[in-house]
């Protein structure tokens, strides 16, 4: 899979105004909803056994078997500096793909597949944490609903 290809970029709208249109997988980390380009989601699984791996980094939860091949998988509450809760029944593992990576992140619950019509908020105006502010992407605003969205190159350590 191309690592910048033309399908993981938004697309704009002529609607008279800079907007942009996308589609996101919505998900939860504690009260908060955050999104991914669809683009880079491959699967959405429910919790499965982790298997922990020795000295990896402190927000690599362990790695999973996913279709014989064996997966990392990462606490998405831990790599972005969200305190820790008890996942629940509702914990989904996302398989995303960044670059030539396959990587699942486990999130509190997945909420739906959305389209953001809206010009995307620089989180630089919003972000007073350097180091959180290259985790993310923008902020989008769907209809009053604001959905933070995920740079995965900077999460996942491939940029």
């Amino acid at each position: 899979m191309a690592k910048d290809s033309v399908a993981n970029k938004p697309t704009a709208i002529d609607d008279g105004e800079e907007t942009i249109a996308m589609q996101v997988v919505a998900f939860k980390l504690r009260d908060e909803e955050y999104g991914v380009n669809i683009f880079q989601v491959q699967d959405i699984n429910d919790m499965s056994d982790i298997t922990r791996v020795p000295f990896a980094a402190s927000f690599v939860k362990g790695v999973i078997n996913q279709r014989g091949s064996v997966m990392p998988v990462i606490d998405l509450k831990k790599r972005l500096g969200i305190e820790e809760t008890p996942y629940t029944k509702t914990a989904r593992i996302v398989t995303v793909i960044v670059g030539d990576l396959q990587v699942g992140m486990l999130v509190d619950s997945v909420s739906e597949v959305l389209t953001i019509r809206s010009k995307l908020v620089d989180p630089k105006k919003t972000v007073s944490d350097k180091a959180m502010e290259k985790f993310l992407s923008g902020i989008g605003n769907i209809d009053g609903r604001l959905v933070t969205m995920l740079n995965l190159e900077e999460i996942v350590g491939v940029s």
